[in-house]
């Protein structure tokens, strides 16, 4: 018998990502790939702290699950306590215009300034330098080196969503404003000038407008030099899901989930506190990862994708005028169908950064931000005990689910984050990145290593739900046989 001399290269850890996770790709004898996996490699047990607590305090516990977008925790979280004491849609008690204004203007922001950060700084030098560039080079300060202008204009935009942020929830990181029920605070007329015209700190709204178009014509000329590369690096068809409106068109605050096929036709539509009679997870002993999937499917049919790439396929237009004059390029580009390019999530990302402050602009011209009612309070017997909270959160469908005893106690959580929706794809991109780029290959190079980061980078992916990880990381890939003999050894 011949003894096999398969090989396996593993990429640990996964850099410019929030969470720690590693790649293990398996080559058989000729260098082909065999197999190729995103590998969690951490622990979250948030749904088992939170038990016990007060039901109240589940949105500002939960939110610290995430430094990036708590604000989507934060209201998922919220909705789902509103459902739980008997306030909302499914009540017929709704929440008053200026507490869903207040959270969808802080909800918007968010968006704004976590598209900003996972764009300009973590895609865009790779953009710029290129996928084999020196990573000396190939990050935020060789951008800050070959374009302080540039630079300079999105740390002001990061900026001043920040400040919005901190503005609607009290706090620039973990906010408290969001209760059971509605909100503590709008915004003063003080704030509303502020953010609209400018002060000695911050951009004006209009300002703000421009410099979100930027992204998008930075994708644009690097598509148009580089169109080959872009559309053919890890081409994954998939579902498509995102919340909706009542016209079929996404919301990211609120809705009911639509899932779209290769044809955008809809294959699912449901009210999301219903998503436990439609999906069931899958677990893996290799990842602390759970793969969702609509049950009647299957595992590998009825994986979704979720995030700036499957909203834009789910949704026919946009309700704000730049972003959906964008979006019709978008939509062009495919001739109507799906669109299942991995790197064109970076060009959706571009158009939620517009549409993002485009809204936000709007409600800051809305009187309800800074007048009105801010809790509405449930009927005597309204108590339901659970609720199902989802939001649109920029890296896609984001689910939160409570229980609480009759004491208030919370009893039960169940948290599906859009990683967890995407864990199939993004295994799957991994995958067709390996194949492109490592089979066939019997040396590690620099390039063929941040190949299939940038793939994963494509789904700006929370592992551990945690902070983005800038600047440099360790990183240590080996080339072993079968024997356990290191055949090639790269540590950057």
């Amino acid at each position: 018998m011949t003894e096999s001399t398969s090989k396996t290269i593993v990429i640990d850890p996964v850099t410019r990502i929030e969470g720690h996770g590693k790649v293990v790709v398996e080559l058989d004898d000729n260098h082909n790939v065999v197999d190729a996996k995103l590998h969690v490699v951490e622990f979250r047990g948030y749904e088992r702290f939170i038990q016990g607590h007060p039901y109240w305090e589940a949105p500002v516990l939960m939110q610290r699950i995430c430094g990036i977008c708590f604000v989507s925790h934060h209201l998922a979280g919220a909705k789902a306590l509103d459902d739980m004491i008997g306030v909302g849609p499914a009540s017929g008690t709704a929440l008053t215009p200026t507490a869903v204004k207040m959270r969808r203007l802080g909800h918007y922001a968010q968006m704004l300034q976590s598209h900003v950060t996972a764009y300009f700084y973590l895609v865009v030098p790779e953009m710029l330098f290129g996928i084999d560039a020196a990573p000396e080079q190939r990050n935020f300060i060789g951008l800050i080196e070959a374009n302080p202008e540039l630079v300079k204009r999105v740390v002001r935009l990061r900026k001043w969503g920040q400040e919005v942020i901190e503005a609607v929830f009290g706090k620039r990181m973990h906010g408290i404003s969001s209760v059971p029920g509605g909100v503590n605070k709008c915004l003063t007329a003080a704030d509303v000038e502020r953010f609209l015209h400018g002060d000695d700190g911050l951009p004006s709204i209009d300002q703000v407008i421009d410099d979100a178009q930027l992204g998008l014509q930075m994708f644009h000329d690097f598509h148009d030099a580089h169109r080959a590369q872009v559309d053919r690096f890890a081409t994954v068809p998939a579902l498509n899901m995102c919340l909706v409106d009542d016209a079929g068109n996404v919301d990211y605050y609120d809705g009911h989930l639509r899932v779209v096929d290769g044809n955008r036709e809809v294959v699912r539509e449901f009210d999301y506190r219903d998503y436990l009679a439609h999906f069931s997870e899958r677990v893996e002993q290799w990842s602390y990862m759970k793969f969702p999937y609509l049950t009647d499917l299957g595992p590998d049919a009825g994986s979704v994708r979720v995030g700036p790439l499957a909203r834009m396929n789910v949704t026919d237009t946009l309700p704000t005028p730049l972003a959906a004059e964008a979006l019709q390029r978008f939509h062009a580009y495919t001739d109507g169908s799906a669109n299942s390019m991995t790197l064109h999530t970076n060009w959706a990302r571009t158009i939620e950064i517009i549409h993002a402050a485009e809204v936000v602009r709007d409600l800051l011209n809305d009187p309800d931000i800074v007048a009105g009612d801010l809790v509405v309070s449930p009927g005597e017997h309204a108590w339901v005990g659970e609720g199902v909270g989802v939001v649109e959160a920029p890296r896609g469908t984001l689910v939160h689910h409570y229980r609480a005893d009759r004491g208030g106690n919370v009893t039960f959580a169940n948290l599906i984050v859009a990683t967890t929706q995407n864990n199939h794809v993004l295994n799957e991109t991994v995958r067709s990145v390996a194949e492109d780029y490592l089979g066939g290959q019997a040396e590690i190079t620099e390039g063929m290593m941040n190949a299939i980061e940038v793939g994963i980078r494509a789904y700006d992916p929370c592992l551990s739900c945690a902070t983005h990880a800038l600047g440099q990381m360790p990183l240590s890939v080996s080339l072993v046989d079968s024997r356990g003999h290191v055949v090639d050894h790269r540590v950057r």
